[in-house]
């Protein structure tokens, strides 16, 4: 007797299955490319981190210890500094998966690339305006964005520099790519640790937790309570139910310590790096190896939850990556208090890309 091995074989419609859970961005979706079984080789795989400081050498060592690409280009301003950490990640060669590993100060060692990280960023001098630190970091992203996607005009774009939202957006106009191939880091290491707080309140495997972060990754990003779940069982109701403390201030307790959590490391270790690295890492794996995985990540959200068509925003919503980057955003069920605050933080960041010179 034959066994069905997928819902269409037991008569469900799968065409266009996924649309009820996910829409395309803006300016729309590549199609899925079908592989062929036919290929006689594999493709390599070429992933380019710009920026060889704390968190870019930690995003580096992870996709590398993960074998997630077979050759790894690092570009930093300072020579001798990169050429350090090219040659100690080399030196470990005999311990790890076999991945070529380049450096250089020229964005052309990127060339071919099938993503590219930007970590790089301008820090912010004590006394000095958010403004005219963005305004820096739009002069820098001139000096990185255009040639990278000249060199790699195939590539997927992943931002991790802070702000995030707005420079994932600065990114996107210079890099003249769709908005489906360019992607902020967003809040999926909030996120990770929003899941992480209730999984050892909860004593269960953060894995087991279903929890997002969403909007801006700062102080005006957004906790999901509704959505919250346990081995996929809802849970913001048993956890209310169960704990009378659980009122508005409690829960606006919560989402505060997750925003300060990256401060509370700085504050001890003096930067972060380990987390974010592993984040990354998990975006480039669902990017490179088309996992269709869903994460919370900085994306244009123009005409989602009321956020205006005419605010070519960038924040963060559920959304399906893949090899084409992003293939959907998730359509989630927010109260209205959550998708009011959704748009609060929708504003400030379009407030803040209009002020910039693009």
């Amino acid at each position: 007797m034959h066994k069905a091995s997928s819902l269409s074989e037991l008569g469900f419609d799968s065409g266009g299955a996924s649309s009820g859970f996910f829409r395309p961005v803006a300016d729309g979706c590549p199609p899925a490319t079908p592989t062929s079984s036919a290929a006689p080789h594999r493709r390599l795989t070429k992933v380019s981190v710009i920026g060889a400081g704390n968190v870019g050498m930690a995003i580096a060592q992870t996709i590398l210890t993960q074998n997630l690409a077979d050759e790894i280009a690092l570009v930093d301003a300072l020579p001798d500094k990169l050429r350090g950490e090219a040659l100690d990640l080399q030196h470990a060669a005999a311990f790890l998966p076999r991945v070529r590993i380049v450096s250089g100060t020229d964005p052309a060692v990127t060339k071919n690339s099938d993503l590219v990280i930007v970590t790089a960023g301008a820090r912010q001098i004590p006394g000095e305006t958010r403004l005219n630190l963005l305004q820096r970091n739009v002069a820098l992203y001139r000096k990185i964005v255009p040639p990278v996607a000249e060199h790699s005009p195939e590539a997927l774009l992943l931002v991790v520099s802070n702000p995030v939202d707005v420079l994932t957006y600065v990114a996107w106009r210079l890099s003249g790519f769709p908005a489906s191939r360019v992607i902020g880091s967003g809040t999926n290491l909030d996120s990770s640790r929003f899941r992480f707080l209730i999984a050892e309140h909860l004593d269960v495997n953060a894995q087991d937790v279903q929890a997002y972060m969403v909007g801006e990754h700062g102080d005006s990003s957004v906790a999901i309570w509704s959505s919250i779940s346990v081995g996929g069982m809802p849970a913001f109701k048993s956890l209310r139910d169960s704990h009378r403390n659980f009122d508005e201030a409690a829960l606006e307790g919560i989402r505060r310590a997750v925003v300060g959590g990256a401060y509370e490391v700085i504050g001890l270790k003096g930067y972060t790096s380990w987390a974010i690295g592993y984040s990354v890492a998990s975006l480039a794996a669902s990017l490179l190896r088309d996992q269709r995985r869903v994460h919370p990540v900085s994306v244009l959200a123009s005409g989602f939850h009321g956020i205006s068509d005419g605010h070519e925003v960038f924040l963060s919503l559920p959304a399906r990556l893949g090899r084409g980057g992003i293939l959907g955003v998730a359509e989630m069920d927010l109260t209205e208090a959550e998708a009011a605050q959704l748009r609060r933080s929708a504003k400030t960041l379009w407030e803040n890309c209009q002020l910039l010179d693009l």
